[in-house]
């Protein structure tokens, strides 16, 4: 943690995107952990790495990703752990995990002292349906020494209840951990994943952090919208929107996170009207 020239205290949030493939766990991993060295060396205390970073997205069907699949204390998440305490870090991404025989789309959040929270992912996009078994918990929100940090899988994003759930459970920053599949995008726009992690955050005054990927595989190529996002909606890196790895970082103060006023006479989570829509809305 440094401190920002007005006397704020800052943290160097780091987003990596890295290329994954299929059926390629070892140099997805090298890929992970080098983009990890990289962001450590930056100075970052936080870095956030993409979905799926041990197997790969685009399965062939649910064996070949059980295949590939690794516990929440298998080689990556010992990785994460081992850099985590060398370098000080909180690490939080995505790994292919296989728990009591059931597969699960899941991300992990590692520090110092070792794995802090697995969160499985609640909401599957596509052919996921046929692979994983959606999680049943909600998204946490863990206390770390830089802050508070919620952690999202990808689709979850696109949910406002889920990402106001962390908003309101007192998240600083949402880690997102995505494989965002591209799509046409009109000329002059931005991809609407990227809108969706920019209104997360204006909507709840948070930080969003987000790790794409890149790499095509298997004929599916993707946004590469790996960036990092003010609690103002605005991004403060990124996003990347090119094929190539990347490592962005920036300065976060993040007890602005904990300010919800957007005005004098205004505020995003005290102005809800919960007599009119009572929260949590099924």
């Amino acid at each position: 943690m440094t401190t920002a020239d007005d006397g704020a205290a800052v943290t160097r949030v780091a987003v990596a995107q890295v290329p994954l493939r299929v059926g390629e766990p070892e140099s997805n991993r090298a890929a992970a952990e080098a983009a990890i060295a990289e962001a450590a060396e930056a100075g970052a205390r936080l870095v956030v790495l993409p979905e799926l970073v041990n197997s790969g997205y685009v399965f062939s069907g649910a064996e070949e990703a059980k295949s590939l699949a690794e516990p929440a204390d298998g080689p990556t998440v010992t990785a994460w752990a081992r850099l985590a305490r060398a370098h000080d870090l909180v690490i939080v991404g995505g790994f292919c995990e296989l728990a009591d025989g059931v597969l699960r789309n899941s991300q992990v959040m590692v520090d110092a002292t070792g794995t802090r929270a697995v969160y499985r992912k609640a909401h599957l996009w596509h052919d996921e349906q046929d692979v994983f078994t959606p999680g049943d918990a909600p998204a946490p929100v863990v206390d770390t020494e830089i802050g508070r940090v919620g952690m999202m899988v990808c689709y979850d994003l696109e949910f406002p209840e889920w990402v106001r759930s962390v908003g309101l459970a007192g998240a600083d920053l949402l880690a997102v951990s995505t494989n965002w599949p591209a799509s046409p995008v009109p000329a002059g726009e931005r991809p609407v994943l990227v809108a969706y992690a920019q209104i997360a955050a204006a909507a709840n005054r948070m930080f969003v952090a987000v790790a794409d990927r890149c790499a095509a595989e298997r004929g599916v190529d993707w946004v590469r919208g790996t960036s990092l996002i003010g609690p103002n909606g605005y991004p403060l890196a990124g996003p990347v929107l090119r094929d190539g790895p990347a490592v962005l970082v920036a300065d976060c103060d993040l007890a602005r996170a904990r300010d919800k006023a957007t005005g004098p006479r205004n505020d995003v989570h005290r102005d809800r009207r919960t007599d009119l829509y009572p929260w949590p809305t099924i």
